[in-house]
């Protein structure tokens, strides 16, 4: 999700030397496919216009419905989105197939975009951070409302409110200590599942609230976000209802706002919402992991942070030195701490130490990292298997993954999805694994893979990798 979604190290394979790129989907994006069938294998992505009009610049996942990617100019492009899952249509901003810019002001140029389950964060090329979607994910900032937003896109968000639900279940107990707490049902299950009860709850749920909400957008126009004076955002990260972002150059600090219910914004607490961008302590007062019944309190390694990522309610970074710290709910080891316990601050992961890790992406209950010298790790849930092992069992600390077809291939972008992941290699191949059943994996087919499986991508040179939900998107290279 990197969500939503969604966060790496920011590894890419090369710089932008001029050559043309484009965009493969496969998967499940609502709205984006004629007959809402899934694309089973590797697809071309055809934009609006001239193909001259969108060069690509990069690809970011997306949340549960929608896909985003940066052209070469710095607009956001957005494609996806349908009725059954108003959440999406109100942060990708509109419900088509075909990809066109997200209105935000004419003269903003974005370098990252994140987006988790229902908001959407960018950052501009002079350091600023815009955010939209769900209220309690969007924090107090300039609203902005100038004429090329549209009028049609606030009545649009009043026309779906009905979409947005409440329902909560609680998530399957492994024995847990930690408070889990809640999940909306669509975190839990697929997109098509729950459209009947999410429609009739919906009704419920509006004749219930009457006027006392009824006149309030459950959803947020975008917004320039307040950061304190001299602040520069480089990269941004979205998880399921919270966001981290990451100060440029070599100050590497930490923020982070939404929701913290489960320690996810690495505040120390159970803070249930956090209204304005914090600074998380990721560092200085930061310790070991415990592996065993005596303590230790050492610095971490590293003087800071170069990456960051979101799951769907655990968060992880990376620092200089490359140690990796996690922190959020832990039910699943998603934390990588030996236990299921919830991490309220930033801790480093033990059985790690030792080694560089160069990035990190986030699912909704697992991580996966990859070290300096391109081995995979994966810890947390593996209902669906995608950690990668070869079992369903879920992992408490990081594993190795030394499936076959992983040998000598050095893994250098990773990337996750709900419940699938994928990487691309240093020789520029993709492997994907996980859940499948939205054709995510880009295999030709719907059975999950709980070890790494290859997918075949013709005529182009992979360069980026970003899953959104339930869909995959890769940037790449055309040749000469």
């Amino acid at each position: 999700m990197n969500g939503d979604g969604d966060g790496d190290g920011d590894v890419k394979m090369e710089e932008n030397d001029g050559k043309e790129k484009v965009v493969l989907m496969w998967g499940y994006l609502p709205g984006a496919l004629p007959q809402r069938s899934p694309l089973l294998s590797p697809t071309i992505v055809r934009p609006a216009g001239p193909s001259s009009d969108y060069s690509w610049r990069d690809v970011f996942g997306g949340g549960c419905g929608f896909a985003m990617a940066i052209s070469e100019s710095g607009k956001l492009i957005t494609w996806g989105s349908t009725d059954d899952l108003g959440q999406s249509y109100v942060t990708s901003g509109k419900h088509g197939e075909t990809p066109e810019p997200f209105p935000l002001p004419a003269e903003v140029s974005l370098v990252k975009a994140a987006a988790g389950w229902a908001h959407c964060v960018a950052v501009t090329d002079s350091g600023g951070v815009y955010t939209w979607g769900w209220k309690e994910c969007v924090p107090s900032g300039k609203v902005i409302g100038e004429p090329s937003i549209g009028a049609n896109y606030e009545g649009d968000v009043f026309e779906r409110q009905s979409s947005f639900l409440t329902e909560k279940v609680s998530p399957r107990s492994q024995g847990s200590r930690s408070t889990g707490g809640t999940m909306s049902v669509t975190e839990a299950r697929g997109p098509g599942e729950e459209s009947a009860k999410r429609r009739r709850l919906s009704s419920a749920k509006q004749a219930a609230e009457g006027s006392s909400s009824g006149d309030e957008i459950p959803s947020a126009l975008p917004c320039l976000v307040t950061l304190n004076p001299g602040v520069r955002i480089a990269n941004v990260a979205a998880g399921g209802r919270h966001t981290l972002a990451l100060s440029g150059s070599d100050v590497g600090q930490v923020w982070g706002w939404g929701y913290g219910g489960e320690g996810q914004l690495g505040l120390g607490s159970r803070i249930r919402m956090v209204s304005s961008p914090h600074p998380v302590p990721c560092i200085k007062s930061s310790s070991y992991g415990i592996m065993n019944s005596e303590e230790h309190s050492f610095r971490v390694p590293g003087s800071y942070v170069k990456g960051i990522a979101c799951g769907g309610r655990h968060s992880a970074v990376i620092t200089d030195a490359g140690a990796l710290l996690t922190f959020g709910w832990g039910l699943y080891g998603q934390c990588g701490q030996g236990s299921t316990d919830d991490e309220l601050s930033p801790i480093c992961v033990s059985s790690l130490l030792g080694i560089r890790i160069e990035s990190v992406a986030a699912g909704l209950w697992h991580t996966v990292c990859i070290s300096a010298d391109g081995d995979v790790y994966a810890f947390g849930g593996n209902q669906f298997g995608q950690l990668g092992t070869g079992v369903d069992q879920a992992e408490t600390i990081p594993r190795l993954l030394d499936a076959p077809i992983l040998e000598n291939a050095n893994a250098r972008i990773v990337s996750c999805g709900a419940r699938h992941s994928a990487i691309i290699t240093e020789d520029a191949k993709v492997f994907g694994w996980g859940w499948n059943k939205y054709g995510q994996l880009g295999l030709g087919d719907v059975i999950d893979r709980n070890i790494p499986a290859q997918v075949i991508i013709d005529g182009c040179v992979p360069k980026n990798v970003a899953c959104g939900w339930w869909h995959t998107l890769l940037l790449a290279e055309l040749p000469t």
